[in-house]
């Protein structure tokens, strides 16, 4: 398929374009991006980079090392997806979101390079986002994987150093039926005779087997380097000789987001041979951390893109720790192919009710569906239609003192800070 399309077209009509240029939506694999990038000139990668891989932590994890990098005074290039609102989101240059011309321009240079060879929408925005790093001459980059690593387009650039936060079950169908099958994809992301580091104390054995088995010197949490939090939020984080003592609380609500800095931390001491960090940076970046949709409060209603067992855990565990003097009310919209029974079992104790909204087909269940199956986890609600009818419906039955806690999927939430933007 051939494009009319220019550098000069609407960012909406080039985004409407990469949809239908692939058969697939989802279709993994590197050759593809690769092909195109070589053709382009963005391989091997100039910049630094860093590559975050996970389950969950991943857009906060990639937002904070590219504060720390940017606060260091690295012209620093960051890639996140999806996002919330905005296609801008995605790409960022020290801290400022991609324009629609800059973006247009690359989706241009991509066009003109593919010859042929088709691009999934996320392959597209893989390699505007390199595109555009190449272009600025930026001197770190952070990337943030898509779907699993080891077959995902942001794989087609060595890591200088890979951060994996956390192994979960997710994306079962693509990625495998249990953490080590899932694990074993994230780890692709590695390479050989260059540092990774894994956010968690217990990493699944194929991925610690394959980063034995590759050369990767593997930083694991618990084990080559430690953190402890205070009481008054600050918090202490040592790997090997190195302390850093009476840090700034991260500015995200919940006790994971210590456990995904502790993580940062470790890639950017693991890379500090090659960019050094002062601690002013770390000390900077820790309390300006902003990442909408994780936990954000924006007066009653509490935005957050939990979707599956793990963050949903995470959410129910905030709202724990927030409480409230009221009631709780729950507007949720989610995809077929996520642990609806899972995600409803753990945040049915602590809501009154729900409200459930219809995300869009192949993948989103209707309204009626979601009903049905968060009832097989215990929660009960209405069916409401859209995801913003849901929500009008739980404003009006909010009292004084109520909350309502927004979550499911990026969509759910994104139709929410629609209303409220």
């Amino acid at each position: 398929m051939s494009s009319a399309l220019s550098a000069s077209s609407p960012l909406a009509d080039w985004l409407a374009y990469q949809e239908r240029t692939h058969p697939k939506a989802i279709d993994l694999g590197l050759e593809r991006s690769r092909q195109v990038a070589q053709r382009l000139g963005l391989l091997p990668a100039r910049a630094t980079t860093l590559i975050v891989a996970g389950t969950n932590g991943k857009g906060s994890s990639v937002t904070l090392a590219a504060a720390i990098y940017q606060a260091a005074g690295y012209r620093t290039g960051r890639y996140l997806s999806p996002h919330l609102l905005r296609y801008n989101e995605r790409v960022a240059i020290d801290g400022v979101e991609a324009g629609d011309e800059a973006l247009c321009r690359a989706f241009a240079a991509i066009e003109a390079a593919r010859e042929g060879i088709t691009l999934t929408y996320f392959e597209f925005g893989t390699l505007a986002a390199l595109w555009l790093f190449r272009e600025a001459a930026v001197e770190v980059q952070v990337l943030e994987v898509g779907l699993g690593g080891r077959l995902d387009s942001v794989n087609i650039v060595d890591a200088d150093c890979a951060l994996i936060t956390n192994i979960g079950l997710d994306h079962t169908d693509w990625l495998g039926s249990d953490r080590d099958s899932i694990g074993y994809e994230k780890a692709g992301i590695m390479r050989p005779g260059r540092p990774a580091v894994s956010a968690e104390d217990e990493p699944p054995r194929r991925l610690l087997e394959h980063a034995e088995r590759i050369g990767a010197p593997l930083r694991r949490l618990g084990r080559d380097y430690r953190y402890v939090r205070h009481a008054d939020g600050r918090w202490d984080w040592r790997g090997g000789a190195v302390r850093r003592s009476g840090l700034p609380a991260p500015a995200l609500d919940g006790e994971v987001q210590y456990r995904n800095a502790a993580g940062v931390l470790a890639a950017i001491e693991a890379l500090q041979a090659l960019r050094p960090v002062p601690e002013t940076a770390i000390r900077e970046a820790l309390p300006a951390l902003r990442l909408a949709g994780r936990f954000q409060q924006l007066g009653n209603t509490i935005l957050d893109v939990a979707h599956n067992v793990e963050s949903a855990a995470v959410l129910a565990d905030n709202l724990r720790r927030q409480g409230t003097g009221g009631n709780t009310w729950l507007v949720l919209g989610m995809f077929a192919d996520k642990p609806v029974e899972g995600v409803c079992a753990l945040l049915a104790p602590l809501v009154q009710g729900a409200y459930f909204g219809t995300l869009p087909p192949p993948r989103g269940l209707s309204a009626a569906g979601l009903r049905r199956r968060a009832a097989r986890g215990g929660l009960a609600g209405e069916a409401a239609g859209t995801v913003a009818e849901a929500y009008r419906l739980a404003l009006a039955r909010a009292a004084s003192g109520d909350r309502i806690v927004v979550c499911g999927s990026f969509l759910t939430v994104a139709a929410v800070a629609e209303l409220l933007r």
